[in-house]
């Protein structure tokens, strides 16, 4: 298995378990006993969990184009987007002090969430854009 493959089974895991997953199927009150602001309509919840489950399907093809030996680019990119992105959001919200106030299950779960996002983020670039892989098969031509 590659490094980048690898990769994307870390990325699939953390998305199903810790994000996609109790988005989708936490009640509320779960959420609220780990000590985060649950917020109404809790339908926005919902449809946050099903984005994840949309990249969990991307990010399966990556990772099956990657075992098969080939550059999943498509799916590297968007991972580098959506990676990226959270970790620059949570990085500012860790700044602003977001969380300060939640429970310590929360917070701790944002911390692993920026931690998380921001290696997966510097792997995707370092195994994808700066990697060696042959760059004739990321042309669509």
């Amino acid at each position: 298995m590659s490094h980048l493959s690898r990769i994307f089974v870390v990325k699939i895991a953390l998305t199903a378990l810790l994000w996609g997953g109790p988005l989708l199927l936490f009640p509320s009150s779960w959420l609220h006993w780990l000590g985060f602001p649950v917020p109404e309509p809790q339908i926005f919840l919902r449809l946050l969990g099903m984005a994840y489950l949309a990249l969990l399907v991307g990010y399966a093809f990556g990772l099956r184009m990657s075992l098969h030996h080939g550059y999943p680019a498509g799916a590297v990119w968007v991972g580098i987007v959506s990676n990226g992105g959270a970790f620059f959001l949570l990085a500012v919200a860790a700044v602003l002090g977001v969380w300060a106030s939640w429970g310590v299950l929360a917070q701790s779960f944002m911390w692993v969430s920026a931690i998380g996002t921001g290696c997966i983020t510097v792997g995707l670039v370092w195994l994808g854009p700066l990697g060696s892989h042959d760059a004739r098969r990321d042309s669509c031509a």
